[in-house]
């Protein structure tokens, strides 16, 4: 499911994956009002699902697996930290305590409230299946 939330550079928000239409994406925003907008080859679309945040002991972890953390700490409804009000402190508390070896050098503040602005808007719109290893066989099976 993950690999059909899209993050498009430079608008505010998720996509889900509707179609592919002419030489750009038709998607939809994951909010209420569920927009339908054309993405285009010049926008700088990514998939949540190869999304990674970087640790100390030079691997990564994908985003998948930090929204099941949160998931496992806090539940599946929208978060009471809230991305943009929260203090710097507070957002490296919460981070800390959903993956306490994320490498602190390399990951920003900013990349946190980001995933904690994403995992409220998917939640809010009943997105709780964060994990992508039925994805990850369809795509081996495919291979």
């Amino acid at each position: 499911m993950i690999r059909k939330i899209l993050a498009i550079s430079g608008k505010p928000g998720l996509y889900k994956l509707i179609s592919r239409g002419n030489k750009s994406l038709i998607v939809e925003t994951v909010d209420e009002q569920k927009k339908r907008i054309p993405a285009f080859g010049a926008d700088r679309v990514v998939s949540l699902g190869d999304i990674s945040i970087y640790t100390n002991d030079d691997s990564e972890v994908k985003l998948s697996a930090v929204f099941e953390s949160i998931k496992q700490n806090y539940g599946d409804k929208p978060l009471d930290l809230s991305p943009k009000k929260a203090s710097q402190d507070d957002i490296i508390a919460f981070f800390t305590k959903v993956l306490p070896n994320y490498d602190t050098d390399r990951v920003r503040v900013s990349d946190m409230r980001k995933v904690l602005s994403w995992y409220n808007i998917l939640t809010a719109d009943g997105i709780t299946d964060f994990d992508d290893k039925e994805e990850e066989e369809a795509k081996e099976s495919e291979d």
